[in-house]
Formats: structure tokens, sequence, C-alpha cells
């Protein structure tokens, strides 16, 4: 309003002296043009240079975040972090140049209202100086300069104020970001990259989303970048349910699934970072991917140890042996999901499996081939060295002398199905090729153990027992691998009676007290799971020794006329058991026959002799719980003996 009537106000004086502006035009460029020219060069185009500077950044934030975006989540992490750091330093000089450039625009808007007024006005103060016979003009227009003048000082006063303040909160935001996000109707609203299916394969559309809780609306339109506005129509859908991503299950970083009740199937969104996805899954409720953690039961029975099994793991151990052998951390670098499973999809199809090795595995990564034999062999209907052996191979490990432990396997080995040692000898002559570069590839006996363990000796169950044996796994993985010639090219010697084998343990035993992961050995049958429920409260009446004690004589005398059968079923049967007791009285009392100590929170630490209270059979099968010193926890049954 200022300018406005200041301009209604000139042109009035104007009309009356054009008589005179000719001669006014020499002085005219000091009072008039000079200010007006310094406002637009140094005001002006100022605040266009920062335009200028603001899309560049802009650009070149934009185009780096898309390149961060687009970076493999199998990246090493190191490289992942710095590529983080890298985006951070960028977005946070992207957003100082932002705040910049919002700056100069206010200032030039505030500053025209002075810098354009006050040099027309001394503009007129020079005609009136200069026109004597102006006078009685000027002194029409002397009231309205005074207001004019003191409108003026009242602006400059408060543009002074209003930048100060300007400048001030322009600090606060660079110092405290987060503190200072402007307030908006929605519970979330931003960038996110939305996976949409094409004819030829998939890519990812950015968008600027908005999500409202109360009525769990989802708006997504599409961003042109180079144009800088909206790319397409929006489209609005109903939230259903949202899930984090599985980074294994995904090439992209930062992801979620989304799934609207009115849109059929599930859109995947990437967020711009860890952070601001989980902003997005808390405004929606999003919730964790469920592990399944018996991946083999996703596709038991897809993988069988016949003709076209032996050639897929015979094509993958040539490829790696003769292009891979030395591959740092082979085995354990696992492939591309997708990539592994389209591997095996075309080493299982019966046109190609009788083709070479070379033919087959040559386009493929090593990381890709080692993951489809593991894979492979997690698909067989039953682990390869079979769920009925499972314990009797942990017992086996447990054994405290090396050689016995070696024997033992030996007759286990012996033991399996044909099929499955001729599979197993295949892969562990392998791997004891694999561990001989281990100052290449860093993959020792004990990280070949480690892989291959919980994959060739998995339990039936997983259960708290289960768990604690997964060392002695690798235990049995990596005595196959220093002794598979042996194994594999020997017949196993005769088995010890029960006899012998107690006597052996219990001399090693006297010299030195086992622990929980060194306990003795059973000497009762495994209960089969439909005789868990009826056998359950059965207990040992007495202790290992007097066993022992009472039966060695007529053990010893039988022995000569005890055979295994080796075609059994059962994997205990090579050893001759006594069978438990049909009864048992619940919250017993018992007695430590050996020490212990815990190696889980829920187990209890004792030494021998310790009487426990309140003694009852366990869910867990080899365990009972009880109570000392006011702890309730486990105590491995075979080392106490009731009251």
């Amino acid at each position: 309003m200022c300018i406005a009537r200041s301009l209604q106000e000139f042109a009035t004086v104007l009309r009356n002296l054009e008589d005179e502006r000719m001669r006014m035009i020499e002085n005219a460029g000091e009072v008039l043009i000079t200010p007006l020219e310094k406002f637009r060069k140094e005001q002006i185009g100022a605040a266009k240079e920062a335009k200028k500077k603001y899309d560049k950044e802009t650009e070149k934030y934009c185009g780096i975040l898309e390149k961060h975006l687009n970076l493999s989540s199998k990246k090493k992490e190191s490289q992942l972090q710095e590529a983080d750091s890298q985006v951070d330093l960028v977005r946070q000089h992207f957003y100082e140049v932002s705040l910049e450039y919002v700056f100069k625009v206010q200032e030039v808007q505030e500053r025209k209202m002075f810098d354009f007024v006050e040099p027309l006005l001394a503009f007129l103060q020079g005609l009136f100086t200069f026109y004597h016979h102006g006078y009685e003009l000027a002194k029409d227009f002397s009231d309205f300069k005074t207001q004019l003048t003191i409108s003026i000082q009242n602006t400059r006063n408060r543009f002074e104020g209003t930048r100060s303040e300007v400048e001030s909160l322009m600090k606060k935001m660079k110092e405290n970001p987060l503190e200072h996000k402007t307030i908006s109707p929605y519970s979330m609203e931003g960038y996110l990259y939305v996976q949409e299916k094409r004819h030829f394969g998939t890519s990812w559309v950015k968008h600027y989303c908005t999500y409202q809780r109360d009525s769990k609306q989802i708006t997504m339109v599409p961003f042109d970048q180079k144009s800088g506005g909206k790319g397409g129509e929006d489209e609005s859908v109903t939230l259903k349910s949202c899930t984090r991503r599985k980074t294994d299950s995904i090439e992209k970083r930062f992801c979620f699934d989304v799934e609207a009740v009115d849109r059929p199937g599930v859109i995947t969104m990437q967020a711009l970072s860890e952070e601001d996805r989980r902003l997005w899954m808390e405004a929606m409720d999003g919730r964790e991917p469920v592990y399944n953690s018996n991946k083999d039961s996703q596709s038991e029975g897809t993988a069988q140890l016949d003709s076209i099994g032996f050639s897929i793991i015979r094509k993958c151990i040539h490829a790696v042996e003769t292009r891979g052998i030395n591959e740092q951390g082979l085995y354990r670098i696992v492939g591309v999901n997708s990539r592994v499973q389209k591997l095996l999809s075309v080493l299982m199809d019966p046109k190609t499996a009788s083709e070479t090795e070379v033919d087959i595995c040559a386009e493929w990564e090593i990381k890709t081939i080692t993951s489809a034999l593991k894979t492979y062999l997690r698909m067989l209907p039953g682990p390869l060295m079979m769920y009925q052996f499972q314990r009797s191979f942990i017992k086996a490990a447990k054994l405290e002398n090396q050689e016995s432990r070696v024997s033992e396997i030996h007759s286990l080995v012996h033991r399996l199905p044909e099929k499955n040692r001729q599979m197993l000898q295949l892969l562990m002559n392998h791997l004891a090729n694999v561990a001989n570069n281990h100052k290449q590839n860093l993959m020792t006996v004990a990280n070949l153990g480690v892989v291959f363990g919980p994959t060739l000796l998995r339990p039936q169950e997983e259960t708290v027992a289960a768990i604690m044996d997964i060392k002695f796994q690798n235990i049995v993985i990596e005595i196959l691998i220093e002794n598979h010639e042996k194994i594999f090219n020997t017949v196993p010697d005769l088995p010890l009676t029960n006899a012998q084998l107690h006597l052996s343990r219990k001399k090693s035993s006297d010299s030195k007290p086992p622990s929980c992961s060194e306990r003795p050995l059973t000497l009762f049958h495994a209960i089969q799971s439909t005789e868990k429920h009826e056998q359950r409260n059965s207990i040992i009446n007495s202790s290992l020794e007097s066993v022992v004690s009472s039966n060695t004589n007529s053990i010893l005398n039988s022995s000569s006329s005890l055979q295994p059968n080796m075609n059994s079923s059962d994997p205990d049967l090579d050893v001759l058991k006594p069978t438990r007791p049909s009864s048992l009285t619940p919250f017993r009392k018992a007695k430590a026959l050996y020490a212990c100590k815990a190696e889980h929170d829920s187990e209890l630490s004792f030494t021998a002799g310790t009487v426990f209270d309140n003694v009852h059979p366990s869910q867990e099968p080899g365990w009972l719980e009880g109570t000392l010193n006011g702890k309730t926890g486990l105590i491995p049954e075979n080392y106490v003996e009731f009251l």
C-alpha cells in the first residue's frame, strides 16, 4: 500500500514538471538510476545466484541419493557406512544451501520496500532544489513527503528486527533440524521409491507419499525429478498391513512391504534411509518379518540322492575346485538368493542335468555355486547323516578320547545307507581339499565344520538340548574331514561292549571331572516320540556305578554273543543298555554323581554330592528339573541318582 500511494503522488508531481524534465535527466543518474541498478545487481542478482546454487545442489543431492539407494545390500559393511556418511554430508550441505536461498529471497522481498522507494524520493528532492519555480509544488508535497519518510523509516526498523529474528531462526534450524519440522496434518509424509512391475522386469519410481493414521489412507503421487513436479496421476489405497522386508530377500536397502485392502498384491517401497524406514513403519504400525528357523521345510522333498542329485553336487564341486578353490570365505560367503534359486532350477532340470560341469557353471559366481550346493543338501527330505543317527553322532563327539571319537564316528558312517555314505564321502573329500588351501581361502577345518554342521547333522526338533549340541555337530564334521581317508576307505572295527565302554569312560572320568558339555554317555535307550508320554515318569533308581557293578559280570559273559545289528534303525543298538524303571515318584530328592558347570541360564551348576529338591522330569529329553538353593533349573539326567 505504501508503494502504490507513493507512486500516485509521484506521478502527479512529474506531470507538472514535464517541461523541465529534460534538464533534470542529467542528474537522474546519481540520485535514481545508480541506486536502483545497485539494488538490482546486489540484491536481485544475489538472489538469482542463490537460486542457481540451490538448483545445482538439488540436482547433485538427488543424484547422489539415487546412487546411494541403488547400492547393493551385499556390499561390505565398511563400504555401506562410508556411503551413508557421504550422503549425510551432502544432505547437510543441501539443507544449508536451501535455508540460505530462502533467507535471501525473504531479504529481497523486505528490502525492496525501501530500497526502491528511497531513490525516487531523492530524485524528487533534487527536482525541488534545481527548479526554483517548483517551490510551491514542493510545499504542497511536503506533508506527504514527511508522512512517507516516517513510513519508510518505520518499515526499515521493522525490517531490521525481522531480519535478525529470521537469521536467528535459521541458525537454530541448522543446529537442530529435527526440532523445527513443519507441522503437517499427515501422520507421515515424504519421498519413497515404489517398485513397479514392467513387461520386462521391474523399476523403482519416485513418489511423494502421505499417510493418515486415522483413515489408514496412503496417497502416492509420482514425482518427476527433471520437471520438479507431478509426474502422473495420484493413487490412494487403504492400508491393511506393513512389514519390514528381509535384507536377504531383496537387493535394495531400506525396503518394506505394504498390503492394501483395495489393491491386490504387495506394494514394495524403499525409504531414503534406515531411520526414514523406521519412521514410516512406526506410523503404519509395521511389524517385523517372520523368520522360519527350519528353512529346509520350505522346500523339503524337492531334492533326492539320485543320479541328478549326485550330478548336481559333482558339477558344483568341479566348478569350485577348478575356478574358486582359493577364493576367500569359500562356503561362508553366501550368494544372492534369486541367483542361487535360478542356478538350482537349471541344474535340477533333467534336460540340462547331463551336461558337463563347465557348461553349467562357468557363467556363475563361486559364491552362487557354493550356496546352491548347500541349499540342495538342505532341500533333501532329511539331513545327509539322517535323523536317527543324529544323537549317536553327538554322543560320539562328546567322548573324551580322540581315538574313541574317530572310531565311533567311523562305525556310524558305515551304518548309513549306501547313497548317503557315497554322497558324504564325495563331500568330505572335497572339503578336505578346500581345507588344504586354507592359507588362501581362509577356510580351515573348524570353519568348514561351522558351515556344514547344521546342514548335514541338523536335529529333527529344535529343542534346548539340540541348540546346546550345535558345537558337537561341528566337531563331527571336523573329524570326518580330518579322517576322511580312514573313515570312508576302511572297514570299522567291532564296537566295544557296554561294560568295556563304560569302564573306559569311568577310568577317564576319574582323572578329569566331567562338565555339562562332556557328560557321561547315558546307559538307557533313547525314548521314541510315541513312548515319551508313557515313560516320562520313569527314573533311574540307582547310580551309574551301581548299575555297572551289578551287571558287569553278566554283560562280560554274554558280550561274545552280542553283535550289533548293522541294519537296525536304532542308532544305539551297538551298545547294550539296561531299560529304565517303569515308575516315577514326582518331586523327589536326588544326589549329584558328578560336578557340572552350567553353560546356559536355564541350567544349574553344582559339585559332586550336591542334593537337589523337587526333582521331576523335564520336557527336554535327557534332562530333569530341580531346585538348588532356591533356584530351579535343568539338570543332566545321567548326572544324578534319586534318593
